[in-house]
């Protein structure tokens, strides 16, 4: 049991990924994290953030451009992977009755959004945890047009990992004592998501009160 408890915590531990399991584990983390349902609590934005600054300090010694290819495809093919999965076992969700953790309307909400805003639900998505993991799952599920999905999922998946890795690099190359605040850096980017998803999930419950007015 306690290797279980270990191996949990060993996955949740940016530092300890890239410091001991390096490019390999980072671009599977990376891609089970972007579209297997079961990889929805694994670190993502600050692990690619952290990643760039590792390789700017060089202690993870991976050319920059390496690292960007690695991350980018494993986000574009983990993304292509929940997308199919919703694509052709969506099914079931969708014929599944009403239940205390499921209804109908979550799927015809969420053809709404992607109808409605298209590009920019699924290129913000990439900034969100747990709807990172779930948007392309949907985009299959409501079988968004592959061509579609694929420009969206090329830019969005280009844009985060240029953003977060790019950036980490810049400040580990510029200012490698960053390497001592690793902690600090996690709690930032988990207190951004927490209020990011908070106020999401306020803003949502704020419109359904309204609709149904």
């Amino acid at each position: 049991m306690s290797q279980i408890v270990d191996f949990f915590q060993y996955l949740l531990n940016s530092e300890e990924i890239i410091r001991t399991g390096g490019l390999i584990v980072i671009t599977l983390i990376v891609y089970i994290e972007n579209g297997i349902f079961f990889g929805f609590f694994l670190p993502g934005d600050y692990l690619l953030f952290l990643s760039g600054v590792f390789a700017g300090t060089k202690l993870l010694n991976v050319p920059l451009w390496l690292l960007l290819l690695c991350i980018f495809s494993a986000a574009v093919l983990g993304s292509l992977t929940g997308y199919l999965t919703g694509y052709y076992f969506g099914g079931r969700l969708q014929n599944r009755p009403d239940s205390l953790f499921f209804k109908q309307k979550y799927i015809q909400n969420t053809r709404d959004a992607f109808e409605k805003y298209g590009s920019s639900a699924l290129i913000v998505a990439r900034f969100l945890p747990i709807v990172r993991t779930f948007a392309p799952i949907l985009s299959g599920l409501i079988h968004m047009r592959f061509q579609l999905f694929m420009l969206y999922n090329v830019i969005g998946g280009a844009v985060w990992v240029v953003v977060l890795v790019g950036g980490g690099f810049f400040f580990g190359e510029r200012f490698p004592w960053i390497v001592d605040y690793v902690q600090w850096i996690i709690v930032f980017f988990l207190a951004v998501t927490t209020f990011t998803v908070v106020k999401g999930y306020l803003n949502a419950r704020k419109e359904g009160r309204t609709g149904e007015v």
